[in-house]
C-alpha cells in the first residue's frame, strides 16, 4: 500500500512549486517570465507525479461531468464576483499582452488540475480517513490516516462533514484575505460537485471554466481588482 504520507509530496509539489515560483519576481523577472516558468516547470512536476494520482473520472458519464462542470463553472464565476467585489477597492493594475495570455493559460489549464488534485483529490480524502479513524476511537487519528491509510482506496464521492469543512478551509487559506468569503463558497461548490458527480473531472472543468470566464469578465469590464 502507498500510504498517504508517501503521497503527500506528489500531490503537494505542483501546488507548492507554482506558489514558490511567484517569488522569482523579486529578482526582476517580469510577469511573462514568471508565468512561462510556471507553465513549464509545474507541467513537468505534474507529469512526474501523475503515476500516483487517482483517476479523474468516476462511475458517471464523463461527458455529463464535462457538461455539469461547464454550468457549475459559470455559476462559480458569478458567485466569485459577487462575494469578492465588496472587499476589494476598484482600480486594479491592468494586465496586457503576453503576460495576460500566459496567466490566462495557466489559470485555465494548469491551476485547476493541480489545485483540485490537492484539495479534493488528496486533502478532502485524507480528512475523511482522519474523521473515520477518529470516530472509530483511534487515539492518534492523524498518524493512522497518514501512515495506515491511502486516499487511493477512497470511493469516488465519499465524504463527511469534517472532510468538506477542512478541505474548504485549506482551499481558502491559499487565497488572499479579501478572497476568503468567495473562496469558502467556491470550496463548498467544488466539494458538492465531488459528492454529486463522484469524480474530479467535474471539479477540474468547473474550476477551469470559472478562471476562464472570470478573466474574460475582468478584461471586458476593466475590473482588474478581481483578478
Amino acid at each position: 500500500m502507498t500510504s498517504n504520507r508517501d503521497l503527500l509530496l506528489p500531490f503537494a509539489a505542483p501546488y507548492l512549486l507554482y506558489v514558490g515560483l511567484g517569488s522569482v519576481a523579486r529578482f526582476g523577472v517580469p510577469p511573462e517570465g514568471v508565468y512561462a516558468l510556471r507553465l513549464v516547470l509545474v507541467t513537468l512536476a505534474l507529469a512526474w507525479a501523475w503515476r500516483w494520482y487517482p483517476p479523474l473520472t468516476g462511475p458517471r458519464n464523463p461527458l455529463g461531468s464535462v457538461g455539469v462542470g461547464v454550468v457549475a463553472g459559470l455559476g462559480g464565476t458569478a458567485v466569485w464576483v459577487a462575494l469578492l467585489t465588496p472587499f476589494v477597492p476598484e482600480g486594479g493594475e491592468p494586465w496586457g499582452g503576453a503576460a495576460f495570455a500566459l496567466r490566462l493559460v495557466a489559470a485555465t489549464l494548469l491551476v485547476p488540475v493541480f489545485e483540485e488534485l490537492l484539495m479534493r483529490g488528496y486533502l478532502l480524502r485524507l480528512a475523511l480517513q482522519w474523521d473515520e479513524a477518529r470516530r472509530a476511537g483511534e487515539s492518534e487519528a492523524l498518524p493512522v490516516a497518514l501512515d495506515e491509510r491511502s486516499i487511493l482506496d477512497v470511493a469516488p464521492g465519499a465524504w463527511s462533514g469534517w472532510a468538506v469543512v477542512l478541505s474548504t478551509l485549506a482551499f481558502t487559506a491559499g487565497h488572499a484575505v479579501p478572497e476568503w468569503p468567495a473562496s469558502v463558497a467556491y470550496g463548498l461548490l467544488m466539494a458538492g460537485l465531488w459528492i454529486w458527480r463522484r469524480d474530479l473531472l467535474t471539479c477540474i472543468v468547473a474550476h477551469g471554466v470559472t478562471n476562464l470566464t472570470l478573466a474574460a469578465y475582468v478584461w471586458s469590464t476593466g475590473s482588474w481588482e478581481l483578478w
